[in-house]
């Protein structure tokens, strides 16, 4: 990505025409034993830059690395901000950026981070600033560290990926587990972290995984059609 799309690297000057800023959110959790903490905080900024690409009126922000992750909180690593805190941070964020941006879209790579994200933009909107977000996911992923993830974080970093501790998790149905998951967590359903199967994961795959993403979020950020929880539809 051009380097004038990022937010962190110009100057206040630089900034005189409307522009739409995108700021990454992700988390810094668990992600089974091959792929690295922030995985979520990678596809959100990966998803987000390459969005940004080619339009000079939207900015990048540096990403959001810290979410909600109590559930991965039986694992090493997890580093948590809960709900409360992550809904104060979003809305601090975007009543700052309505000083100056048009519009302030949340780029959300980390499902456990909702209803968070929406109830802030919700409380953002009803304030009367133009505030959305989008959720980085795609038709028929799994749930968390599987196939999915692996494909991406292959295609935008195979180095990060290690191929040798690639191993299946807890392969049944997410609305199957979320009992399980709801009382005690990833750690009750799935002693390696993973819920799905990382195996047979390709950079090829994650590539078309990306594309759909990226596609999805320019898309709707040119339609701009927030829902009444002002999520981009």
């Amino acid at each position: 990505m051009n380097g004038a799309h990022r937010l962190g690297e110009r100057a206040w000057t630089d900034l005189g025409g409307p522009h739409t800023v995108l700021v990454p959110v992700g988390s810094l959790e668990q992600h089974g034993p091959h792929l690295p903490l922030d995985t979520d905080a990678r596809i959100a900024a990966a998803v987000t830059r390459r969005a940004a690409d080619g339009d000079p009126a939207l900015l990048v922000a540096p990403p959001l690395a810290y979410g909600a992750s109590g559930e991965h909180e039986g694992f090493a690593g997890t580093l948590s901000i809960g709900h409360d805190a992550l809904r104060a941070v979003l809305v601090e964020l975007g009543r700052s950026a309505a000083r100056w941006a048009q519009r302030l879209v949340f780029v959300n790579g980390h499902g456990g981070n909702l209803p968070t994200v929406p109830d802030a933009v919700a409380q953002l909107r009803h304030e009367g600033r133009e505030v959305a977000w989008f959720g980085c996911a795609v038709p028929a992923g799994d749930a968390h560290a599987g196939r999915t993830e692996t494909s991406i974080l292959l295609a935008l970093d195979p180095s990060v990926v290690r191929i040798e501790a690639l191993e299946p998790g807890n392969t049944a149905p997410l609305q199957e587990l979320l009992p399980v998951l709801v009382r005690g967590g990833v750690a009750a359903a799935s002693p390696n972290g993973v819920l799905g199967d990382p195996r047979g994961a390709t950079a090829r795959e994650g590539e078309e995984l990306l594309g759909h993403m990226v596609g999805q979020l320019r898309e709707r950020l040119h339609r701009w059609l927030p829902d009444d929880r002002g999520r981009l539809g």
